[in-house]
């Protein structure tokens, strides 16, 4: 039989809530890895078709847009690439929110490769899928993790980004490829988030610590860093408050929880994580300068990606921030969270 779940605090007051793994990870239909070793990160349980239907799938508004619009382009022999076809291009590109930088590139190299040439469609597609590809080529992809000790990830982001959602997924993620996670529930302002935490470390089977409402987050960070040693959990991923990026207290408040866990590990964190709001469009780009240059973000997770017909948006903010996206967000479900593939990426974006 299950044994009854207890709630203990600690010394700062905020409370450490176990989580029977074997009754949640039954009430969520998953199934409890064995052990927690660390990996070089988590792998995708699908195969590369998978994750290619998936991103097709949550990229459906968007790739239906595109193709919608530039196959009104074409006539059924063809269509010359010329001034015209290009500047038409252009704004059908533009639409996706993509940015003009971003557009203007794919326009050039569908210039450089085509012009002066009658092209099918097929052939446009094929052009702009391995331009966007190599536009969103990174360097790093997976997590960094600690070389030793508990992996440290701050997450942040504005109200209402899917932050917490977020959270819960990438933990699931984790938990899921063999890992032990604790949850921080830092965003002690929002009762909600709190609470929403709560249900994901439920669902999942990991503990979370939480703190009194509007109780300092950075007691939070640190109480759930102090916990994750003491356990010897694989990675401790802490929420934080996530009021408009131009309040200045917030900023500090996202400084002050960086210095606090540094104390409890001198390599922390190992990552800052931004979520973006996918259907926010180029408004994702503001969050991203303000969070980025305040809590020093090292990738981002878009979220939201199967609700925007704005998926281009990923460009601009590649461009601009040369930040990794790490995870993208592909629907509602706990598993609707995967590592990010450039190639899949494109590919889903212009499929036909």
């Amino acid at each position: 039989m299950p044994q009854s779940k207890s709630t203990t605090s600690n010394d700062a007051g905020n409370e450490i809530r176990p989580v029977d793994v074997q009754t949640t990870a039954s009430q969520s239909g998953a199934t409890s890895a064995e052990g927690s070793s660390k990996s070089s990160g988590p792998q995708s349980k699908s195969g590369s078709g998978g994750l290619f239907s998936k991103m097709r799938g949550a990229l459906s508004k968007t790739r239906q847009a595109l193709n919608t619009d530039i196959r009104d382009l074409f006539k059924a022999e063809g269509r010359l690439v010329d001034d015209k076809f290009l500047k038409e291009l252009f704004s059908r590109l533009i639409r996706t929110d993509m940015g003009v930088a971003s557009a203007e590139a794919i326009r050039d190299d569908v210039a450089q490769r085509l012009r002066a040439r009658v092209v099918s469609l097929e052939e446009v597609l094929e052009t702009i899928t391995e331009q966007t590809q190599s536009m969103l080529i990174q360097e790093s992809t997976g997590l960094q993790y600690a070389e030793s000790g508990p992996t440290v990830i701050l997450v942040v982001g504005v109200n209402g980004s899917g932050k917490t959602t977020s959270i819960g997924k990438l933990a699931h993620h984790l938990h899921q490829s063999g890992q032990k996670v604790v949850l921080g529930a830092g965003d002690t302002f929002r009762a909600a988030a709190v609470e929403q935490l709560t249900v994901w470390a439920g669902r999942i089977g990991c503990e979370i610590v939480t703190g009194k409402p509007e109780a300092d987050p950075a007691s939070v960070a640190y109480q759930t860093v102090d916990r994750a040693l003491s356990i010897d959990a694989d990675v401790a991923i802490i929420d934080t408050a996530g009021r408009l990026q131009t309040q200045t207290n917030l900023m500090q408040q996202l400084e002050k929880i960086r210095r606090v866990v540094e104390k409890k590990i001198d390599t922390a964190p190992h990552e800052v994580l931004l979520v973006l709001d996918a259907t926010a469009g180029q408004n994702a780009i503001s969050q991203a300068r303000g969070f980025s240059d305040a809590a020093g973000c090292t990738g981002i997770v878009l979220a939201k990606l199967d609700g925007s017909a704005k998926g281009g948006v990923i460009l601009p903010i590649r461009e601009q921030f040369q930040l990794p996206v790490k995870f993208v967000g592909l629907g509602e479900g706990i598993d609707d969270i995967a590592a990010f593939d450039a190639a899949a990426f494109a590919k889903a974006l212009f499929a036909p």
